[in-house]
């Protein structure tokens, strides 16, 4: 039997699968339950540490000179986002409910991804350096960003998820591990750049473990039996439509401002995309104590629509660079 038409799932990939379905069949509670929140916050913290760690200042003050492209890249993903979000808040609370509103909300406010960002921006031969430097910045003005944006959100649809306690906690589970992480960065942060396994396993790792005590304490307050498949698929579409628009709108400004092809494909793929592997950890310090099971589903779907998007429109620019060129 061929079964070359089955895909190939990477491994972060299946982790998904996997901490979902363990969420759904075994879901932990009680004192399991508490041992895993304590290993997902352990798990946060070290992730920022080292996010700190391996981010170069050199690299950052490189990459600000580029002051254009870092500039369009930054408006991309925390204004015209937020902006979109904001106008198109009241369908989706419409549509699908204040929950599923709310996590669609939250997509909006998050920084770029880093490595995919700048993976498919070197398979599609745009400017592979000023990627680097525009994913990274925008990764360390999404820890500031990101929870002030939300509260600001949250506060305005009358809602009472962000407090100083909450902020004070995103201090010492966020804030605090990133700056120590900077402050050894001469130390260490060549250590940790050539142990790229050790960053790798520690983001998806992250992300497994928050996915599977969020799915569990769902499972075990019977939520998902509250989520109707046509929300399910509401979050698909408006997903969708919502990176459909912003690649849209980023495309015809790089245009009308004149950035070359290299410098457009950066913005394009570094501005047009949200991180999986730093938004559910903020999502648990962020909305502690809330439903954070629901509010995940919006992340999880623009971050598979994305890759998909982003990997089908990477290959078809790298051939079309290779025709060219020949």
């Amino acid at each position: 039997m061929n079964k070359s038409w089955i895909p190939k799932l990477d491994r972060f990939t299946k982790g998904l699968l996997i901490s979902v379905g363990l969420g759904l069949l075994l879901p932990c509670s009680g004192l399991v339950g508490t041992i895993f929140n304590y290993l997902s916050d352990l798990a946060i913290i070290l992730l920022f540490f080292l996010y700190g760690a391996k981010l170069s200042r050199r690299s950052v003050w490189e990459g600000v000179k580029h002051w254009r492209l870092q500039g369009a890249v930054i408006i991309s993903t925390f204004v015209l986002f937020p902006l979109l979000g904001l106008c198109l808040a009241p369908l989706w609370k419409y549509a699908m409910g204040s929950e599923l509103s709310l996590g669609m909300l939250y997509v909006c406010m998050l920084p770029s991804t880093v490595q995919s960002s700048i993976a498919f921006t070197s398979i599609a031969k745009g400017n592979v350096p000023a990627a680097i430097c525009a994913a990274s910045i925008s990764s360390l003005l999404g820890v500031f960003l990101t929870p002030f944006l939300v509260g600001f959100v949250v506060d305005d649809l009358g809602g009472n998820l962000i407090g100083f306690d909450t902020f004070l906690h995103i201090c010492y589970i966020i804030l605090v591990p990133f700056l120590v992480g900077q402050v050894v960065q001469k130390r260490i942060g060549k250590w940790v750049s050539t142990h790229k396994n050790l960053t790798s396993w520690t983001d998806q790792t992250t992300v497994w473990l928050v996915l599977y005590t969020a799915f569990s304490h769902a499972m075990v307050q019977g939520i998902w039996g509250q989520l109707p498949w046509v929300s399910l698929l509401m979050v698909i579409g408006f997903c969708s439509l919502l990176l459909l628009i912003v690649m849209f709108i980023i495309s015809k400004s790089v245009s009308k401002l004149g950035f070359c092809r290299e410098d457009s494909i950066a913005i394009i793929f570094c501005g047009s995309k949200k991180s999986l592997a730093t938004g559910i950890p903020m999502m648990k310090v962020i909305f502690a104590g809330g439903n954070i099971g629901i509010l995940m589903i919006p992340i999880i779907v623009f971050h598979q629509i994305q890759l998909m998007v982003c990997s089908y429109l990477a290959q078809k620019w790298g051939k079309d660079e290779t025709k060219l060129s020949s």
